[in-house]
């Protein structure tokens, strides 16, 4: 049974058990998202739909979507993924790009950000755009550091991630445009990038953030919103209030699962971007402090995998997939909690959306796969930096 594989021509001697406990975290944190999407709606499920189980019914369809791919690429031999990288990036390019034909991608409040999926949802695409992304940055970066010196250059890196980010702007989704840059530079540092080589792009990328900002005025709305708090309690600034409340009623322990954010408070959109008032509200201090030490510690481990495994490429892209999951994260309830603007960015895990809980476990299957694979003399050099 030792020699037992997947794929007949996996070498299996060159790998070694996965991190269990990231099997358990990645486990743990679905199982509290789905509870959580539960209680927090029921009650608009049932207003909208006249079913409690609308949004959880869809998130566990999806879920079990995810579950397969997750198993799937927690098998694939790392170096059979690298071959069809190519279909990977060039298919969620396709697939942003079929939201602009009418009869396929789908309009909300002058965005197309969404494919039509028949009897079912939508799809959408920057999902797969943040995972290709990874992924094509995590094969160039490893590309580079076995050529010479004088060959080394970062710019088709560079100009693969500005088509990305532009490709999701096109599509009138700000934040994620920018959320998809940043993670993007996040690993040019990472993996050795020289910090001279970031005043220029942040000299021509701040005005250009700063005229797009400017030429929304929806956008310009926002911004102000978030800068007066206080004001626009009836529009802009309506869910953060609310959330809020939500968070402050909460307390220490909790009201208990089951408010559902139906007692004192009305966030719009609760089952999605807003969710974590809703966990904050029925468990409390106490449950903020739960979930904050379950990322801790999925990150922890993601961060363990990506210094021990024993492929460059696997290791890289452990990391980028790492930063997307626990950013969002992050960024998502800094948004509730009103320390940043409103992004639309989701909770992973947690946030209703079939598109964002297929890609994360999918993202977690390729991490779980990296953490199998042994360190071996070839790989020492996890970080290896080229020059720009």
């Amino acid at each position: 049974m030792s020699d037992f594989k997947f794929f007949a021509d996996k070498p299996t001697s060159t790998y070694r058990k996965s991190d269990t406990t990231l099997v358990i975290l990645t486990f743990l944190l679905w199982a509290v998202g789905i509870v959580t999407l539960y209680f927090c709606s029921s009650g608009y499920g049932t207003r909208a739909f006249n079913n409690p189980f609308h949004f959880v019914q869809r998130q566990l369809i999806a879920s079990l979507v995810g579950f397969c791919a997750m198993i799937f690429l927690a098998c694939l031999d790392v170096e059979k993924l690298r071959k069809i990288l190519p279909i990977i990036v060039i298919g969620s390019v396709i697939l942003c790009l079929l939201t602009f034909v009418p009869g396929i991608g789908v309009e909300r409040k002058g965005a197309r950000r969404w494919l039509r999926i028949p009897y079912f949802s939508t799809f959408q695409p920057s999902e797969a755009i943040k995972f290709a992304m990874v992924l094509y940055l995590a094969n160039l970066f490893d590309k580079q550091e076995k050529l010479p010196e004088e060959e080394k250059s970062v710019f088709p890196a560079f100009l693969g991630l500005i088509i990305f980010t532009l490709i999701i702007f096109a599509q009138q989704d700000f934040s994620t445009g920018v959320f998809v840059l940043c993670v993007g530079l996040v690993m040019f540092y990472a993996t050795g990038a020289k910090l001279a080589w970031f005043i220029p792009f942040a000299g021509l990328g701040l005005p250009a953030a700063a005229l797009m900002i400017l030429l929304k005025p929806y956008r310009v709305h926002r911004l102000t919103a978030f800068l007066a708090q206080d004001d626009y309690q009836q529009s802009y600034n309506y869910q953060i209030i609310n959330a809020k409340k939500a968070i402050t009623h909460g307390g220490f322990w909790g009201q208990g699962v089951g408010t559902g954010l139906t007692k004192i408070t009305n966030v719009p959109e609760i089952q999605s971007d807003y969710v974590f008032a809703g966990w904050s509200e029925a468990m409390g201090l106490v449950g903020v402090a739960i979930y904050f030490v379950l990322l801790g510690l999925f990150a922890w481990r993601i961060i363990k995998v990506s210094l021990s495994c024993g492929n460059r490429f696997a290791a890289i892209a452990c990391f980028g997939f790492g930063v997307t999951i626990v950013a969002q994260s992050i960024l998502n309830i800094a948004v509730v909690g009103g320390a940043l603007p409103s992004t639309g960015i989701p909770l992973p895990f947690f946030s209703s959306g079939g598109s964002s809980i297929i890609f994360t476990l999918a993202m977690c299957g390729f991490i779980i796969n990296a953490s199998g694979i042994e360190k071996s003399d070839v790989y020492e050099n996890v970080s290896g930096e080229f020059n720009i």
